[in-house]
């Protein structure tokens, strides 16, 4: 197994890499080990080996494996979330904001990194701290979505969340069942499926100030 790559060298030991640098590579190395072996068979060794440092090292950052899956669930849940509420704020066309939230959900597991599957597949879903985050990235993206539907419609809170979370489940499922169907269909087009179907269920909804 390749190790990440861990800084110059000089004179046949590893520079030492500031804190930050060091947490991101181990990260990265942990990344790549959840994605191949899953959380439970996945072990420190296999992490400080996949980064090329020492066990001593990698408890330095993180005290546990458990630790360093949470924040790797974290950074990854995070952005999902950002780019869902950046498809909203980025533009004023609705029909837009739509294919864009579609599309953060196809970027996501389309992603080289195959970072969603710690999320949509974790092997530790009934773990309460993993759950909670699995469950955050859907809230979240709901809330963007549902606040946003209320402000152009103005239709209750409970309807615009009802509708922000079949555009949510819709782009999840869809997206996940693309790539796991072999990308079939042009990532591009399935992508403009997925969102023309919801933008048709979505547009019916008359704006603010227009009548139904």
């Amino acid at each position: 197994m390749t190790a990440v790559g861990n800084g110059a060298q000089t004179a046949g030991r590893p520079t030492r890499l500031p804190r930050s640098a060091r947490r991101k590579q181990l990260l990265a190395a942990a990344q790549e080990v959840f994605v191949a072996q899953g959380y439970h068979a996945a072990a420190m060794d296999d992490i400080a080996e996949r980064a090329g440092v020492s066990k001593p090292v990698l408890y330095q950052h993180f005290p546990g494996k458990m630790e360093l899956y949470l924040a790797l669930l974290d950074t990854h849940c995070d952005a999902i979330v950002a780019k869902v509420h950046e498809a909203m704020r980025g533009t004023n066309d609705n029909k837009e904001r739509v294919s864009a939230s579609v599309r953060a959900y196809f970027d996501f597991v389309d992603h080289e990194s195959e970072a969603f599957r710690l999320v949509f597949e974790s092997d530790l879903r009934n773990d309460p701290a993993v759950r909670q985050r699995v469950e955050r990235v859907e809230q979240g993206c709901i809330a963007a979505i549902t606040d946003t539907i209320i402000s152009d419609t103005g239709v209750s809170r409970a309807h615009a969340e009802l509708l922000a979370s079949g555009l949510v489940g819709a782009a999840e499922t869809a997206a996940q069942f693309w790539l796991a169907g072999g990308r079939q269909v042009p990532k591009a087009e399935a992508e403009a499926l997925v969102a023309a179907l919801s933008w048709r269920g979505i547009a019916s909804f008359p704006l603010q100030g227009e009548s139904a």
